[in-house]
């Protein structure tokens, strides 16, 4: 870790770095860490080092989000990643060129050595005591220093910030990265015990359809098996996805192009979507974890009805003879109590001289159930009438589902009925 003495600690180091340099290769020269319109103290002959601008690092600055959990405990020790912007000028007597000389004793020694030493940041703290306590040495990312290409026009604007100063020959430098660590204690957590790798092929399961696997004309009813097919259906761990429900074939029922899988309890008549789940066992001792899904594809689980009928009564309207009674639908599955329910029927066998006569119902509010805490039913009664005595074929239809009708040896459909005689 470093702590906040860690930006003064680079610039002392850097100082110090250029002050042995320069002083070698320019008789008398020595460098600074001063203002550059500073009024006592800049060197004669020699550079100064002035940290100018400080920026987030932008590999770094995210690295340690989030550094607390949902209820404000702190998980690790938030770091602040800094990029350390310097500008070096030089000084001396320009009739024998000193600045230039200087400046290039710089570049030499930071292009020769541009990362700071953890033996030259320790020497340079230790020169200082109001560095004392800084462990900039010990932090784990060194710091490297680089040229900034900066314009005419943009070091024009940067002199321009020191009030009557007159410009000198001077460069810039960038130093990254400089970590400062926060000073709270995160919470200890325990260690890992074992490390588990995985590498996993990028095979995605494809459904083209889903029928019953009676027939692909066939009504998909409660309880019945569905046949899905596709492409790379086959995985370590198939499951099949049907709205919130997850089901998992048989091995035997599965093959890369097509599951055969009977259909969970629960489900409501209507649309329902499918996907495929390819699975795939981590940890120790392994457990499921999502995987690569497919592409959702729908289906229409069909209710099937099988009616009673009650109440029979005789009205007239208009001269005719009409019936209004109670029919009570048996429906399977069960109906929500939010679902859309109504009731149909289509007169059988009516006589060729005439149009058949065909009626439509809906459900009583909420399908019939009166108790709040009750989110289905099985029977729902609807109110008929008034209707032509006679027997009719019953549908009823969920959320826009219609029960199917059986057929008779000819083919005329046949079953459910209900009679009002």
């Amino acid at each position: 870790m470093s702590n906040h003495l860690s930006i003064a600690a680079a610039t002392a180091t850097l100082s110090q770095v250029l002050d042995r340099a320069v002083g070698k290769d320019v008789n008398g020269a020595k460098a600074t860490a001063l203002r550059p319109n500073a009024s006592s103290g800049l060197p004669e002959t020699g550079i100064n080092v002035y940290l100018y601008q400080v920026t987030p690092n932008v590999a770094l600055r995210n690295a340690d989000v989030p550094s607390r959990g949902p209820d404000g405990t702190l998980m690790q020790r938030p770091q602040a990643a800094l990029d350390l912007y310097y500008l070096l000028s030089c000084y001396g007597k320009e009739n024998q060129l000193e600045p230039q000389r200087v400046l290039g004793s710089a570049i030499r020694v930071l292009h020769e050595r541009p990362i700071l030493q953890r033996t030259t940041i320790r020497e340079a703290i230790e020169a200082n005591d109001f560095l004392t306590g800084s462990d900039l040495d010990e932090a784990i990312e060194s710091i490297k220093l680089t040229q900034l290409p900066l314009s005419l026009e943009e070091l024009a604007k940067l002199w321009s910030v020191f009030f009557q100063t007159t410009y000198v020959l001077s460069v810039a430098f960038q130093a990254s990265v400089v970590l400062i660590d926060g000073t709270g204690t995160p919470r200890t957590t325990l260690p890992v015990r074992e490390r588990n790798l995985y590498v996993v092929a990028l095979r995605q399961p494809s459904i083209g359809q889903v029928v019953s696997a009676a027939g692909a004309q066939q009504p998909i009813l409660a309880g019945a098996t569905v046949r899905i097919s596709g492409t790379r259906l086959r995985g370590d761990l198939t499951r099949v996805r049907i709205g919130e429900t997850l089901s998992t074939p048989l091995p035997t029922q599965i093959s890369d192009t097509q599951i055969d899988l009977k259909l969970p309890a629960g489900l409501r008549a209507g649309v329902q979507s499918l996907q495929v789940e390819h699975v795939q066992a981590m940890g120790t001792p392994p457990t499921p974890h999502g995987g690569i899904e497919s592409n959702a594809v729908p289906f229409v689980l069909q209710p099937t009805v099988e009616p009673s009928v009650s109440g029979v009564s005789t009205v007239t309207v208009a001269g005719l003879s009409l019936r209004s009674a109670t029919l009570t639908a048996a429906i399977d599955p069960p109906v929500g109590r939010t679902q859309r329910v109504q009731l149909a029927l289509y007169e059988f066998d009516a006589p060729p001289d005439r149009p058949a006569h065909a009626y439509s119902f809906d459900a009583p509010p909420n399908n019939g159930i009166a108790d709040p805490h009750q989110t289905e039913t099985a029977r729902v009664e609807f109110a008929v009438q008034p209707v032509f005595p006679g027997t009719y074929l019953v549908r009823v239809q969920v959320d826009g589902a219609q029960s199917p009708l059986g057929r008779a040896a000819d083919g005329q459909f046949n079953t459910p009925v209900a009679t009002l005689p």
